[in-house]
């Protein structure tokens, strides 16, 4: 990808094409024709499985205002109360993340989340549910735009813990 080219993307896409550049990545990110803010959409656009699409979901840690990045699969739920008991102490609770805190806190607005490259850096968790795949998809800074990778550049790149993070299938929490 040459100078130009970045320059035409927008910001966001510009950071995490950066990220991946300075990480050594094979891919860059790709702009979709249509918005992929969903994991079902994503997943329409590029012809894969649901599960293989990385959604990148932000909680908000009460009382210190740190965003929590879980990074799960496409079919998957976030369990709230297993993300809490990974990184909350006593007494401390997750909060609900609104478009303004997300924006603030990773750079990218809600659609467009990337696992990399946030405004500041977040508590990363990672779902092992993306281990069913080889090749996965994460959005990159911007609803339009995806990038491709494997679980293992996840984890490489992220630093993060693979954990049990979701609602088991068929199992439903309140």
């Amino acid at each position: 990808m040459c100078g130009s080219e970045l320059q035409a993307l927008p910001e966001g896409v510009r950071r995490v094409a950066t990220a991946l550049r300075d990480l050594g990545a094979a891919g860059a990110p790709v702009m979709l024709d249509a918005a992929a803010r969903t994991a079902q959409q994503a997943a329409d656009a590029l012809g894969v499985a649901l599960g293989q699409i990385a959604k990148s979901i932000i909680f908000r840690r009460l009382p210190d205002d740190v965003a929590v990045l879980v990074i799960t699969s496409g079919d998957r739920r976030v369990d709230e109360t297993k993300v809490a008991a990974h990184v909350c102490g006593p007494g401390q609770h997750l909060g609900r993340a609104d478009a303004a805190f997300v924006k603030a806190a990773t750079g990218f607005s809600i659609g467009g989340v990337a696992p990399l490259a946030h405004a500041t850096p977040p508590v990363t968790l990672i779902d092992a549910e993306l281990w069913r795949f080889d090749v996965i998809w994460a959005a990159a800074g911007h609803p339009h735009a995806v990038f491709k990778l494997t679980p293992n550049d996840l984890r490489r790149w992220t630093g993060a813990p693979v954990l049990d993070v979701t609602v088991r299938p068929g199992h439903h929490h309140g």
